[in-house]
């Protein structure tokens, strides 16, 4: 008898792994469509006052006849952004202002904390997330006048913290390396954490910033394996690239640090000594490691992706994320998201540490300064009295 609703994913947990393939691809997606994407489902915003989800009901050809429906292409939506420094008061991270010129992100990671943001734009967290891109088009224009307040005290600003400054959208529209021209050109510093090659486009920007000590830059690299990183990052830069990243951004003087985040138990956490030892011979200074966190839309989303590509695992997966949670799928804590708890949880800890100490990945890198800031001139129409 056909199924006529989407089955949850309880009962696609205990299937995983046992013969009843057809139920569980009935969840999801057809590759067709959204071939080169991360979330296989696009489950409506969980705002929306109806909830709606397609879904294969076995009659016919369904919903997944490709000559009726177009894969998922990238869509990108003009915003015209209000502010573009954003702060925050968090505890357990190292700034407390960011700028992202872009929402959404089509690097496709299934695990991407900011996928649930999208769900305040209207869209579902999943699909939407990867192919509807929005683009600040006036982030310059915005940060120049928000640097150019003389009550604007200057502290490090991080890009990279929500979605990717480097994803593809950057190629074309090169917002970030407009931001990064201002905050040379006002001696601002600014810390950028990506896992696209595209970073060394702006080597000609980064340089000088880094001879004056106001630029770090962060490369994740979650894994070593060209078609796990694949799976796991469907569009962005192959891990061979993001090491010569590395090795370019050192050779130019860049502080440069390795994130080998998310590791993911069972999936990747195998390869961290082996992602930290081949970024210290690129030349890498620093290196660190988040556990996968999955909040909100996100469980559901990794969750589907352990289905598809990891069927065999799902549950030893889930099992050890939740040993490393405290029993559930997500932490949210301050102090805690990030690490985790638990004999897993100190295991890697303990790795991180002996593999940072073993290849050199603890040298001290200053601070950035701030004395240097310079604020802009802003053409406000006005001509000076004197």
């Amino acid at each position: 008898m056909a199924m006529r609703v989407a089955p949850s994913f309880e009962q696609l947990e205990k299937l995983s792994g046992t013969r009843d393939a057809d139920l569980i691809a009935r969840r999801f997606v057809d590759p067709a469509l959204n071939r080169g994407r991360g979330a296989q489902t696009n489950k409506g915003s969980r705002y929306d006052k109806e909830s709606r989800e397609e879904v294969d009901d076995g009659w016919g050809q369904g919903i997944y006849n490709v000559e009726d429906l177009k894969p998922f292409e990238t869509i990108e939506h003009v915003e015209r952004a209000r502010t573009i420094i954003a702060r925050n008061e968090s505890p357990d991270i190292g700034f407390d202002r960011s700028i992202n010129a872009y929402r959404g992100c089509e690097h496709g990671c299934s695990y991407c904390f900011a996928r649930p943001t999208h769900a305040y734009l209207g869209h579902s967290p999943g699909l939407e997330f990867e192919r509807d891109i929005y683009v600040k088009t006036n982030a310059v224009e915005l940060l120049r006048r928000e640097l150019a307040d003389k009550r604007y005290k200057p502290k490090p600003i991080a890009m990279g913290t929500n979605t990717d400054p480097y994803q593809p959208a950057e190629r074309k529209h090169k917002l970030t390396r407009g931001i990064l021209q201002l905050l040379l050109e006002t001696k601002h510093p600014v810390t950028i954490t990506t896992k696209s090659a595209l970073v060394v486009r702006d080597l000609d920007i980064l340089k000088p910033l880094a001879e004056l000590n106001l630029v770090r830059v962060a490369l994740s690299i979650t894994s070593m394996d060209h078609k796990l990183s694949r799976k796991m990052e469907p569009r962005a830069s192959t891990p061979e690239k993001r090491l010569e990243a590395v090795r370019l951004l050192s050779e130019a003087g860049v502080p440069t640090t390795v994130m080998a985040a998310p590791m993911i138990p069972a999936i990747n956490d195998m390869e961290l000594e082996r992602i930290l030892d081949a970024a210290a011979a690129q030349g890498a200074r620093d290196a660190s490691a988040i556990l996968v966190r999955l909040p909100l839309e996100v469980r559901d989303i990794f969750r589907e992706w352990l289905l598809r590509h990891f069927p065999d695992r799902v549950s030893h997966v889930m099992g050890l994320i939740r040993d490393a949670r405290g029993g559930k799928d997500n932490d949210p804590n301050f102090h805690t998201r990030f690490v985790g708890e638990g004999p897993y949880a100190e295991l890697l800890r303990q790795r991180l540490e002996r593999a940072k100490a073993r290849y050199g990945l603890n040298k001290t890198i200053p601070p950035l300064r701030i004395d240097l800031f310079e604020h802009p001139k802003v053409d406000d129409g006005q001509m000076s009295l004197f």
